[in-house]
């Protein structure tokens, strides 16, 4: 094996490490259509204000979502192509609905 194809393998590793949690799925499952506020997901999941934006939190960190700031409000969507096709593919697996991945 060459050393592109274990970065490759490295870099596959982690995208489906960051992918595993259960919370950061279902939030990026909200972000599949667009732009979301925080307040809005957590309204849509059920999930706690405060977990939402950890969790947006790490998956800013790590580029795959980013923010926009609208006045008091901030906005968040998927900025990864990577993960828009693995969450299709797996939405396309397990037959999600709603337009959905």
């Amino acid at each position: 094996m060459n050393k592109n194809e274990v970065d490759e393998i490295a870099s596959a590793q982690a995208l489906f490490t960051l992918l595993s949690g259960r919370t950061r799925l279902l939030i990026l499952r909200h972000l599949w259509d667009g732009e979301v506020s925080v307040g809005g997901i957590a309204a849509a999941t059920g999930l706690r204000e405060a977990a939402v934006s950890q969790q947006l939190a790490l998956l800013r960190k790590e580029c795959v979502v980013v923010a926009r700031r609208d006045s008091q409000k901030i906005y968040y969507s998927i900025a990864c192509d990577e993960v828009r096709r693995v969450l299709g593919a797996v939405g396309g697996i397990f037959s999600v609905t709603h337009d959905r991945p």
